[in-house]
């Protein structure tokens, strides 16, 4: 445990962390632990013990939330808390990211670039707060999404219905998606009239990931929750576009903010596509009662389809499972699969190119030899 750790502790370095550090790291005397803040164009903003210091991230995979291993930097080199990093000065290198500890959960979607490989969202989350304005109309099918990924992750999904002074029927919006979320807590709320605010905040633990479209209200939500103890990090807000009622891009990075109890938050920018990455599990633990009809089901190769005595088609003409649920979960489990072919491919490319690589340089050697 570094000699001052307040800092560390505000954004939840523990006695677990501390020796992960110390075993992982125990010939590296020129490193302290960190948590990274927010990553931009190869550099990184990382609390550390005296401060928060810019650091080079060393690698592509870095992200909002993940502890780290920092090479140590002189006072020079850091900044207080709560406030932005600046160029120092000092006779020290630019320090920069030597490892990664290990993570306890990630947020992954499919890459936005179309690339076949995932995009880590957010790291080391415990609890995803699912954003959706409940003025307008509700997507459920995203919604089941979003779902999919936070109980992939690993961390405890929430969904807030945001905006419940302005919705008509309040009501029936909550209980339409209470019936997609089973297993997850589902809460109406209203960051203006503060309306649910208290029981939202009470379910919230450890470092919390907001989750959503643009204009769902997730920074004003999370305003609301960091109230006085992150007055320099008031997160920027914007209203919707009146012609189609969609949100203004006003997030447009993740960062890491303390706030009371011992716990973080990171507020994320509004999430445009939301694509399956090895998310079989998450499906599963989104749709249950279509995992246990499957699981019940008397053909072990069944498609679940059309075929005579499926258990899932026969409780969709019984009426017993929705239509739409049933589509939406056979939607995800198709671009998960495509999504999973996509990186076996790349992957089998990959290899075949080091293997060519190899064999070439093994040619060249014995060419050169018999030269």
């Amino acid at each position: 445990m570094p000699e001052n750790s307040t800092l560390l502790t505000e954004y939840g370095w523990n006695a677990t962390l501390s020796e992960t550090f110390d075993a992982l790291l125990v010939n590296s005397p020129d490193t302290e632990p960190g948590r990274v803040i927010r990553v931009d164009r190869g550099q990184c903003d990382i609390a550390v013990a005296t401060g928060t210091v810019r650091a080079l991230s060393g690698s592509n995979s870095l992200c909002t939330g993940d502890w780290v291993a920092v090479s140590k930097v002189t006072r020079a080199n850091t900044t207080p808390a709560n406030t932005t990093p600046v160029n120092t000065t000092s006779e020290t290198e630019t320090p920069s990211v030597t490892s990664i500890l290990p993570r306890s959960s990630s947020i992954v979607r499919s890459a936005a670039s179309g690339k076949s490989e995932g995009q880590i969202l957010a790291a080391n989350v415990d609890t995803v707060v699912i954003t959706t304005a409940s003025d307008g109309d509700v997507d459920l099918g995203r919604i089941e999404r979003l779902l999919a990924l936070a109980w992939e992750s690993g961390a405890t999904p929430v969904v807030a219905l945001t905006k419940t002074d302005a919705a008509p029927d309040i009501s029936a919006v909550l209980a339409e998606v209470s019936a997609v979320a089973p297993g997850a807590t589902v809460l109406a709320v209203s960051a203006e009239t503060s309306e649910g605010m208290d029981i939202l905040d009470a379910v919230l633990d450890g470092t919390v990931a907001i989750l959503g479209p643009s204009g769902a209200g997730k920074s004003t939500l999370a305003n609301a929750l960091l109230g006085d103890t992150a007055a320099s990090c008031v997160l920027e807000t914007g209203r919707v576009r009146a012609g189609d009622g969609k949100g203004r891009h006003t997030t447009v990075t993740r960062e890491l903010i303390p706030f009371s109890g011992g716990r973080t938050l990171i507020d994320t920018p509004g999430l445009r596509g939301v694509g399956m990455w090895n998310a079989g599990e998450g499906i599963d633990k989104t749709f249950p009662e279509i995992e246990e009809l499957i699981s019940a089901c008397r053909f072990s190769d069944c498609a679940h389809n059309s075929e005579p005595g499926c258990a899932v088609v026969g409780a969709l003409e019984r009426g017993d499972i929705d239509e739409r649920r049933l589509r939406s979960y056979r939607k995800l489990q198709r671009e998960n699969a495509w999504n999973a072919a996509r990186s076996d491919a790349r992957l089998q490319a990959e290899r075949t190119r080091e293997i060519k690589v190899l064999s070439r340089r093994i040619k060249d050697h014995y060419r050169g030899r018999r030269q």
